[in-house]
């Protein structure tokens, strides 16, 4: 067995920390957790002595694109370099992402099943992975693979990253299924546009049909699957909240349609703001995703506030993929800049996020029972979130009980 003793615990769940706290792993799990005399060890622990950091969860990412490298279209399409140098960089994004500390990351498209098993068979270094394998929507919509020109991708399909596009609610049926098929954890489907889409498709233009959404939904909890839809205002955004979406990925103008958080926070359904990718569009991307993006962020932020008064969970997703690998902490920064509360923003990123993708039993929390997947920080996350974005004051990364980065003092 092994002990963290001395920390300042933040154990993911909202409540106050504690102060000179111990925690006793056991193998892959924790034993134990509470103040520092309260907890025995067993004769033979290594016990390391943490006095001064704060020991927190393993962070969790609910949307990000890992195997993304770029938003132009040679990038989008796969056609910039070969695909077998294209999977080695998204195996390195893997460990850039575990060595920011987030050891699970919820994937909202683009990535297959098999970097999955070899994160799980220890081939590679990652976080847990939940896996959405491809985005779902109808013809012309964001799972669509289509230039600005209306030619369309025309190479042969992945077989591991079957083509989103479905018509019809037997096609969107049947579309689900195919995902399930190839390893999908989660149905991942779109009832707008976004910042990023092609003009002519926006942020409230509507993709699908409710009747397409309904069956959609339904299906996949026929297959045991969760659904994260992505939708930022209009028609699409209230179809897929009415259908029982799990969660909703932006909801940039939730704001705009006040009865809308309140039926999310009945139903249980969480809001993925992903504020980080409306930074990098808002200043980098392509005119049309600049206005966009500058135009959605004020009632974004309204958006978000309204939900938490509303009693919705509100979770941590960066969207990352694309244009930064490995600085998903910068959500949290964002969070709290736009009015969450530090410990507000790291339950967005542990116990909540953790709801979000169905791991709530496993991982989230430092509880008894639990899996170790643990961080430790030099310094106070609820004093200055901005430590968690640096790669010198995170002293270890802990998944399942192993130490995949350990830069506390005495260690080799």
């Amino acid at each position: 067995m092994q002990a963290l003793v001395g920390a300042r615990v933040i154990d993911g769940t909202g409540r106050p920390p504690v102060n000179n706290a111990t925690v006793l792993i056991n193998g892959s799990r924790i034993e134990a957790v509470g103040p520092r005399g309260s907890v025995a060890l067993p004769p033979g622990t290594q016990a390391v002595d943490l006095s001064g950091m704060t020991l927190l969860p393993g962070l969790i990412d609910c949307h990000d694109h890992l195997a993304s490298k770029g938003y132009d279209l040679p990038s989008r399409w796969g056609l910039q370099e070969p695909t077998s140098l294209q999977h080695l960089r998204t195996a390195k994004v893997l460990e850039q992402t575990l060595s920011a500390g987030y050891t699970c990351v919820r994937d909202a498209g683009g990535l297959d099943a098999g970097f999955k098993q070899a994160v799980e068979e220890g081939l590679y270094p990652g976080p847990r992975l939940v896996v959405s394998v491809n985005i779902i929507s109808p013809t012309g919509g964001i799972g669509d693979r289509v230039s600005a020109s209306g030619h369309s991708h025309s190479f042969p399909e992945d077989p591991r990253l079957p083509s989103g596009v479905a018509n019809g609610v037997d096609a969107v049926r049947a579309k689900v299924r195919e995902m399930a098929r190839v390893g999908a954890d989660v149905i991942k489907f779109a009832t707008t546009g976004g910042a990023s889409s092609r003009q002519g498709h926006g942020p409230k233009d509507v993709a699908f049909g409710a009747d397409e959404v309904r069956a959609l939904v339904q299906e996949a909890r026929a297959l045991g699957r969760k659904t994260m839809c992505h939708a930022l205002g209009g028609p699409g955004l209230r179809m897929c909240i009415e259908a029982g979406v799990g969660s909703v990925e932006h909801g940039c103008y939730l704001a705009e349609d006040p009865d809308l958080a309140r039926m999310m926070a009945g139903e249980g359904i969480f809001l993925v703001p992903t504020f980080e990718v409306y930074e990098f569009h808002a200043t980098v991307s392509a005119p049309h995703m600049q206005a966009r993006a500058r135009i959605l962020q004020e009632i974004h932020q309204a958006s978000v506030h309204q939900a938490l008064a509303a009693g919705v969970k509100v979770v941590a997703g960066t969207d990352a993929g694309g244009f930064v690998h490995g600085e998903n902490s910068r959500e949290l920064e964002l969070m709290v800049e736009r009015g969450m509360t530090p410990m507000q923003a790291i339950q967005a990123a542990t116990g909540w996020a953790a709801e979000c993708v169905g791991l709530e039993q496993e991982i989230g929390a430092i509880q008894a029972g639990k899996l170790a997947d643990l961080l430790v920080v030099e310094g106070d996350p609820l004093r200055d979130i901005k430590v968690l974005r640096d790669r010198s004051k995170l002293k270890l990364v802990m998944k399942g009980g192993q130490n995949f980065i350990n830069r506390l003092p005495g260690a080799t």
